[in-house]
């Protein structure tokens, strides 16, 4: 297989580039330390049965929360079969442990041909499914070429990736036609992935299935846990800055400093993005003197049944430094603060927000989330902000103005209820692969040719 050589020598000469800050990472952060059986041998769980296994890959923790209803679902119409879930960081890792706990869940390889030949071998799925764009050369071609079908759902593929694939389309076309279907979220998905070389036939607009993937009440055990936690009252504001990025804390805490005199009863709550900087954030807080309340602090009191009595009649600043507990912090905030967006990192999430009717603000770097941030703009559902001196007016008008930021809220809570359904849409895509017939008590895949299924865009 030359190209696969083709490919494992351009990985080999990328990471001998990087390596400089991969070893300042690993030493220094701490990061990429565990896995590498996995990563670089494809030392997947070794799976002898004959159960018909379904591989499912999502990158991190946004992807793995993703799979959440689409495997209930699948669960649910293939009770026999065997899910395992790879994921590439180790905060997706922990994430989907933690979620889906019946579930094989591991590193995926890299791919290094050997790796994911390997993986193939231990795990002998008999169907791969890809989260967003996960597109592997070495993976496509191994899976063609072991007769295994690969799906992509939840398909996006932002201008900027676009472009870069673009470039090299001569290279990709042929693993991007060797996609048996994918189900991509909008029009503009659909086109870009239908240039690079996925047939049109076998392209699907189905939605994002983020919409199904959000919680919308309030009354949510977790939800009442995190408030008595930061010691949250009934008659509070809550503004939460998650998802958040250096240098956006501090520029909440600021702003934070000069409503808090008009507005005593308004408290913050900051998630930052990545856990590496939770004490960073922490130590940020404690310099500009105020009270900190960590959460990771509280679920150790908690278990340890102790309670921590608080004198200060200074709001603490909450401080969100767990995995897994943003969705449901989102629940509490009146106010919220998407990161990721005053920077140029593409913005994250913001359909939880909107999901509990919050009122959404975000900066102006939301390419990450084009359609659905041009969704809620539209629908009058979120706010824009575009530097410090924004995010301090729009945050105030919202504050002294709790009228409008309870219609904004409301606006999103119903324009999200409103997209649900993609779930459904891309079951119809999946669960024609999942077909089987059984002979001597063996499973065999029962491959259909990508044609059998009509393409189209949802409804």
């Amino acid at each position: 297989m030359p190209w696969a050589w083709f490919w494992n020598a351009c990985y080999v000469c990328f990471i001998v580039a990087a390596s400089p800050v991969l070893v300042y990472r690993i030493i220094v952060l701490g990061k990429y330390r565990e896995g590498w059986g996995e990563k670089l041998r494809g030392r997947l769980p070794l799976l002898d049965d004959e159960a018909p296994t379904m591989w499912l890959h999502a990158v991190s923790v946004g992807e793995v929360l993703q799979l959440e209803p689409l495997l209930e679902k699948l669960k649910a119409a293939r009770p026999g079969w065997r899910f395992v879930i790879t994921t590439t960081t180790s905060t997706g890792l922990q994430v989907a442990r933690r979620k889906y706990p019946i579930d094989i869940v591991c590193y995926a390889p890299l791919d290094f041909s050997w790796a994911v030949h390997r993986a193939m071998q231990r795990i002998k799925p008999q169907l791969i499914v890809l989260v967003e764009l996960e597109i592997w050369p070495n993976l496509l071609a191994t899976a063609k070429a072991n007769a295994v079908p690969v799906l992509l759902v939840n398909g996006r593929i932002s201008a900027r990736s676009f472009r870069r694939y673009k470039k090299i389309r001569w290279l990709l076309h042929s693993t991007f036609s060797s996609l048996s279907e994918a189900a991509v979220q909008n029009d503009e998905y659909f086109e870009r992935l239908c240039k690079l070389g996925v047939p049109r036939r076998r392209l699907h607009v189905t939605g994002s299935i983020k919409f199904d993937c959000i919680h919308n009440d309030r009354f949510e055990t977790l939800i009442h846990e995190l408030k008595a936690g930061f010691g949250i009252a009934p008659d509070e504001t809550v503004f939460i800055a998650g998802s958040t990025q250096h240098p956006e804390e501090e520029i909440a805490l600021a702003v934070y400093r000069k409503l808090l005199p008009k507005h005593p009863s308004l408290r913050l709550i900051l998630v930052p993005r990545h856990k590496e900087r939770f004490d960073e954030v922490a130590t940020l807080i404690e310099r500009q003197g105020w009270p900190l309340i960590r959460r990771s602090r509280q679920r150790q009191h908690e278990a340890a049944g102790k309670i921590t009595i608080r004198t200060t009649t200074i709001p603490h600043i909450g401080l969100l430094d767990t995995l897994g507990e943003l969705t449901a912090c989102w629940g509490l905030a009146d106010i919220a603060f998407v990161g990721g967006s005053l920077t140029r990192r593409g913005g994250q999430n913001m359909i939880e927000p909107a999901s509990y009717g919050a009122a959404v603000v975000f900066g102006p770097h939301t390419h990450n989330f084009k359609d659905v941030v041009e969704m809620l703009l539209s629908h009058q559902a979120a706010c824009v902000v575009h530097n410090a001196a924004e995010f301090h007016r729009v945050i105030a008008e919202l504050v002294d103005d709790r009228n409008t930021a309870r219609q904004m809220g409301s606006r999103a809570r119903v324009l999200v209820h409103n997209q649900q359904g993609a779930t459904d849409r891309t079951m119809n895509v999946v669960l024609p692969y999942c077909a089987f017939h059984s002979k001597n008590n063996s499973h065999k895949p029962c491959i259909l040719p990508p044609d059998s299924l009509s393409s189209g865009r949802a409804a």
